[in-house]
């Protein structure tokens, strides 16, 4: 995981809070929710992405470590 990855996920995360806040004051109560609902979504696929890279470098780290001994 980078930094770029952190800091794109951050900056959606800021863009979808602000236009929830939007759309909660414009009363368009179904748009918010649907907008939650799709950040949930890319939010999700990225954690999965995440633990896909991490269980990776924890296989290879103990194939390494087998190969040590």
């Amino acid at each position: 995981m980078e930094l770029n990855d952190l800091l794109r996920i951050a900056g959606i995360g800021l863009v979808i809070g602000i236009l929830h806040v939007f759309f909660e004051q414009t009363g368009k109560k179904e748009f918010s929710f649907f907008l939650f609902f799709i950040a949930y979504l890319y939010i999700t696929a990225e954690m999965l992405r995440f633990l896909k890279i991490f269980f990776t470098e924890i296989s290879e780290f103990f194939q390494w470590l087998s190969m040590a001994i």
